[in-house]
């Protein structure tokens, strides 16, 4: 039995134990005999079983295989998953390339960052490395070179917004309404003297490139158009669900039936998305261009460009190891982001309601770099932030064991916000509602007819929704929506919104009397990137209480910048709005829609 001892020196070099194999047992076997002697019973048994071991080595032997040679075997898998999809691709294209084109371009952009990461992974440095004297050199004469650019973008920049507008001088007023909101909104600055300008600028400048090529470009319309659509037709498949678990007719007449499920649905698939590394994957990059460009810190901008795909509490989530310890600043930044976006889920439920998705989807994108922006003009840093520098942070993946358990928990998760949501309408409806009900009784006594929180709403916010570019006759309505998402929530505004739209697609007269029944394409538009956010009142307390838990220690803090962030949140979609009331064109250059213009 000396072969067979185990000693501490086999132990740490890995040896089997001889007597666990085959041979072992039957060279045991041989010395000591046969323990099933004593039962025929017991030595067909053992026999079975020595003969699924026998059986089952091969099986053992190719596990051992891949798990010794890991590496290779993932290259060879992926490789062949790599030559299926390029015969894919190929027959797709040759099929019809028409047809393919998305698929061209989805391909596009996923080989292009695929080969960037190779390219910085295996030459980045020595990249790096050879660029280091033109680099030295451009330090050298970038002091007065960047005057000399920010001249010439300023003189390009006013040109063609000279020739741009001269076809269209109404387009001015929404210009002028851009800069009265930036202006507003450095007045209401912590520290004027310590704005960072960088971040502003380009704050600004990405949002106005983003909104000339969405708005303005074939390209970009078509693109942002077609992803609308896409998401529609994808949400289209929550009716299988809904209509087996709630039947046809109550999905087709019922709003909690109809609208509701989608978030259920996407919720789901956001989960997967996550737990595949997809979102992650997608939010890195954004994060990253937002970073260089803007100058901010990793953790804020990952958080903001976390928000355009996600919520006001689940974005902060990404970040939540470094809440602790980013500055005042910086979560003023985090706060903001979630105020001025809206999260994928609701997404959905709006576009359910007919509101246009491609819209929806440019605004959220539009909004992540202003608002990122004008955080820091309104909340600028003054405090020497731990995370100045770093190129990244460090992102996890979730705790689901597998894509079962991701999608089963985002199904679960969004639950709670299906309840939320409906039990606030039915609380914001109802107290709408009551309001109006007093209104009109208190503006009886005084022989004031009509009398209600949308009226008021109407003259009270009615100038800065002409100044966002809505015509005149239009501005009362964009106004009571927007008072109607300030002060109750967005989901109330947009649901109100759809009604105008569909009165306009079903060829109602404009005017019912003095009451307009709808308002033009333009003044849509308009309206709904200006209610595109979480902006409202009942917002602080979901903002309060979603990083409040996160980081209880810091209550008192989180509690100082909030109304901050909510003011510079609302500015934020009103920008935006101004952008698309800029861009769009008049309803005179349309041709007229409607009926004419009228005053109510």
């Amino acid at each position: 039995m000396e072969g067979n001892q185990i000693t501490l020196d086999s132990l740490d070099k890995g040896t089997d134990n001889p007597a666990f194999s085959l041979e072992g047992e039957n060279r045991h076997y041989e010395e000591h005999g046969d323990p099933h002697s004593g039962s025929q019973e017991e030595r067909r048994e053992g026999r079975f079983s020595s003969y699924c071991r026998k059986a089952l080595q091969p099986a053992s032997k190719a596990q051992h295989f891949c798990k010794a040679h890991a590496k290779v075997v993932r290259r060879v898998l992926l490789g062949l998953l790599a030559v299926a999809y390029l015969c894919y691709f190929i027959a797709a294209c040759y099929l019809n390339f028409q047809r393919a084109l998305a698929l061209v371009v989805i391909t596009a952009v996923v080989v292009f960052f695929i080969c960037w990461e190779l390219f910085q992974k295996h030459f980045g440095a020595k990249v790096l490395l050879l660029l280091r004297p033109v680099g030295k050199c451009f330090q050298k004469v970038w002091p007065w070179l960047k005057w000399l650019v920010w001249v010439a973008l300023l003189a390009g920049l006013i040109v063609w917004l000279v020739l741009d507008t001269g076809r269209n001088p109404e387009q001015l007023i929404s210009l002028a309404g851009f800069f009265v909101l930036v202006l507003f909104l450095f007045a209401c600055s912590k520290h004027h003297g310590a704005v960072s300008w960088r971040a502003v600028i380009w704050g600004l400048g990405l949002e106005f490139l983003l909104g000339l090529f969405v708005l303005r470009t074939t390209p970009g319309n078509q693109a942002f158009q077609w992803l609308g659509d896409q998401v529609q037709y994808f949400l289209g498949y929550t009716t299988a669900g809904s209509s087996f678990v709630f039947g046809n007719t109550l999905i087709e007449d019922i709003f909690a039936f109809q609208s509701l499920p989608i978030i259920v649905f996407f919720s789901c698939v956001m989960s997967i998305l996550y737990y595949l590394g997809v979102m992650q994957w997608i939010i890195l990059k954004i994060s990253w261009v937002l970073q260089i460009s803007m100058g901010t810190t990793a953790t804020e901008t990952l958080s903001v460009a976390g928000n355009i795909f996600v919520g006001q509490t689940e974005a902060p989530l990404l970040i939540r190891p470094y809440l602790a310890d980013m500055t005042l600043s910086e979560i003023h930044a985090v706060m903001t982001g979630g105020f001025s976006t809206i999260a994928g889920s609701v997404m959905g439920a709006y576009i359910s309601f007919g509101i246009d998705a491609g819209s929806l989807i440019a605004a959220s994108v539009m909004a992540a770099p202003c608002a990122l922006g004008m955080a820091k003009l309104v909340y600028p840093e003054v405090e020497e932030s731990k995370f100045k520098g770093k190129a990244s942070v460090r992102i996890s993946r979730g705790e689901e064991q597998n894509i079962l358990e991701a999608a089963s928990n985002g199904a679960a998760n969004s639950v709670g916000l299906v309840a939320n949501i409906a039990a606030n309408l039915i609380a914001f409806l109802a107290v709408l509602e009551f309001i109006n009900a007093a209104l009109r009784w208190f503006g009886e006594m005084v022989d004031i007819e009509g009398l209600t929180f949308q009226v008021i709403c109407s003259y009270v916010l009615m100038p800065l929704a002409f100044l966002m570019g809505a015509d005149w006759a239009d501005s009362p309505i964009v106004a009571e929506l927007l008072g109607i998402k300030i002060f109750l929530n967005e989901f109330v505004a947009y649901q109100q919104l759809s009604t105008y739209k569909k009165n306009r697609l079903m060829g109602l007269e404009e005017w019912d009397g003095s009451r307009k029944q709808w308002i033009s394409e333009r003044a849509e538009s308009i309206t709904t990137f200006a209610l595109c956010g979480f902006a409202n009142l009942s917002s602080i307390g979901i903002m309060l209480g979603g990083l409040s838990s996160m980081v209880p220690e810091r209550k008192g803090d989180l509690a100082s910048v909030v109304l901050r962030a909510l003011l510079t949140g609302m500015c934020v979609s009103m920008l935006n709005a101004c952008l698309a009331g800029r861009s769009l064109p008049t309803r005179e250059a349309q041709g007229g829609a409607g009926t004419g213009l009228r005053t109510p």
